[in-house]
């Protein structure tokens, strides 16, 4: 499993350089795709220093050239709900292609729900969303799917040995990124090369079947919107005079 990471730094960059890491760039970020190794390119959409859709396209247009070893590059998202997030991503997903890069698609806060996408629309699941539902058996259930299916999986805000335990182990993922290493990036940089030899250590453990459940929610979450739906008062049936003039 390959965790990403801003090649902030030279020390950073040496290990992108030698595979031990990958390299996660976004438009805001001032960092450049690094001279060697993998990397990818995200849309700093969770962020807030945006740069706005048609310029992000731009920004993916100038480094088309190094697109042939970008694992993807994410297409605009709505933070928190699969629904916005369709609307606004499938416009860019074939545009992105078109580019050279692996399109990825971000899963967002149900999409187990939503029925307007299709796998062969995009070549990586990057598993987003909010903590409750990235951790959810439901959001499981859709990595494992995409990573049977060949696409390639990556889960972002990962900033934990544990967390990255259950990318790897629960959800299939092919890569993981955080923040950990935007913060202080030299001081914790041994501590996630550790987390590389953890899981290679690590005995494969069994994955709960019974857990990682078809059902797409089955309470383990809490769902946004549980305010009852308001239903309006049915109309006064008409007079009788009215219905003659009907």
């Amino acid at each position: 499993m390959l965790y990403l990471a801003p090649p902030s730094t030279a020390r950073i960059r040496e290990h992108i350089h030698g595979g031990r890491l990958g390299a996660i760039v976004t438009p805001s970020s001032g960092n450049r795709v690094p001279e060697e190794g993998w990397w990818a390119a995200d849309s700093g959409i969770f962020g807030s220093s945006y740069v706005g859709d048609e310029a992000y396209m731009r920004w993916l247009e100038e480094r088309a050239e190094f697109a042939g070893r970008c694992l993807f590059a994410t297409a605009p998202d709505v933070v928190g709900n699969a629904f916005a997030t369709i609307n606004r991503s499938y416009p860019f997903l074939q545009r992105i292609r078109e580019m050279g890069y692996p399109v990825a698609l971000v899963a967002q806060d149900y999409m187990e729900f939503c029925n307007w996408w299709d796998w062969d629309d995009f070549d990586c699941l990057f598993v987003g969303g909010s903590t409750a539902w990235k951790l959810s058996p439901a959001a499981a259930v859709l990595a494992r799917t995409a990573a049977a299916a060949g696409l390639w999986v990556h889960v972002g805000r990962v900033n934990s040995l544990k967390r990255l335990r259950y990318a790897a182990r629960v959800m299939d993922a092919d890569s993981a990124d955080g923040t950990l290493l935007t913060n202080g990036p030299d001081a914790h940089l041994p501590a996630v090369l550790g987390w590389r030899w953890h899981l290679l250590e690590d005995a494969p453990s069994l994955v709960d079947v019974q857990a990682l459940t078809s059902d797409p929610y089955d309470g383990r979450y809490q769902l946004g919107g549980t305010r009852p739906l308001e239903v309006p008062p049915p109309a006064p049936a008409p007079e009788l005079e009215q219905l003659a003039l009907i």
